[in-house]
């Protein structure tokens, strides 16, 4: 979508793939998109989060749960938030996005992290690596190879952790430059990638997180000399619920993670109408245009309805202003 054709504030829905069942998980996808959320995703697990959920419990693989979630939909863009880049190589991953863009008719985003859960990595025989910061060392080196896969220009690697040698990916994507989201705030590291390969970036954390994150990043695309405008900035927004008192919601929020197996992991986004567009509110006045809002089953209609017909025509008035 061009930059022009984007409405003034996008939402996104990401919904997780864990302690559901196809047929729910699917229909709070086409809820979502009918409700007018801009953007679907679902997290890149393959065990329940938060850490502290039972690691036992059930979850489906996501990127096929995205493939048919693509297939059922039409208009909203479709990814991964995020796919750590230690469960796959990365020309694997451009194939598999490839091919969602093409199942999507071109509504694919490819977004990669550096990874964090050492448990899903144990159990499924995944390198973990030393740290946070070999991990990011890989990332590093699969950024040019994905972009350049994507592109069309059969890029190679040795040397490092990836053996790639002129790797092609044909049928290029649909669209002419499908994006790449880099999701973190590392300061040093990962928003320093966002501003050499980002085309779009997701940083979660409260309002003042985010801002020192926003700053540092306009230093890093300065030091690149890249337009920080060419970056598409996305908050993630931690399970909301909406009621029409506080007191609902907080009974509403703890059953849902009761159903997860888990205890909540943030109570900010949690009130009546007017808590949300206050809370939000920052975010978008700090210029941020595309709020992501995470659902964890059972997938709360009356909160992703409400976000959609109360919270977001006030918040873009906010962004209009």
């Amino acid at each position: 979508m061009a930059e022009s054709d984007r409405p003034a504030l996008r939402f996104g829905a990401d919904c997780f793939s864990q302690h559901t069942d196809w047929p729910s998980y699917l229909h709070a996808m086409r809820t979502a998109e009918d409700l007018g959320y801009d953007s679907l995703w679902t997290p890149d697990h393959l065990i329940p989060t938060p850490p502290g959920a039972d690691p036992e419990g059930p979850i489906l693989e996501p990127y096929t749960c995205l493939a048919g979630v693509a297939a059922m939909t039409s208009r909203a863009t479709v990814g991964c938030l995020v796919s750590p880049i230690s469960l796959r190589q990365p020309a694997l991953l451009v194939k598999m996005v490839t091919a969602l863009d093409h199942v999507s008719d071109g509504r694919a985003v490819l977004a990669v992290g550096s990874g964090w859960h050492r448990e899903e990595h144990r159990q499924y025989g995944f390198e973990f690596g030393s740290g946070f910061g070999e991990r990011l060392d890989w990332l590093r080196q699969a950024l040019p190879v994905m972009r350049g896969m994507l592109d069309g220009i059969r890029p190679s690697s040795s040397g490092g952790r990836y053996d790639v040698r002129e790797a092609v990916n044909s049928p290029a994507p649909v669209q002419a430059r499908l994006p790449i989201l880099i999701g973190g705030s590392g300061p040093k590291v990962t928003l320093r990638l966002v501003a050499e390969y980002g085309d779009m970036c997701n940083l979660i954390g409260s309002p003042d997180q985010v801002a020192v994150a926003e700053a540092r990043l306009v230093e890093h695309c300065e030091a690149v000399d890249r337009d920080p405008s060419q970056i598409e900035r996305t908050v993630a927004i931690r399970q909301p619920i909406i009621r029409d008192s506080h007191t609902e919601a907080e009974q509403v929020l703890n059953e849902v993670f009761a159903h997860n197996d888990s205890e909540p992991w943030s109570r900010d986004m949690v009130g009546t109408p007017h808590d949300l567009v206050e809370r939000c509110a920052p975010y978008v006045e700090m210029g941020y245009r595309h709020l992501i809002f995470q659902f964890l089953a059972p997938f709360d209609g009356e909160t992703m309805e409400r976000l959609a017909t109360e919270v977001r025509p006030q918040l873009e008035a906010i962004a209009a202003a």
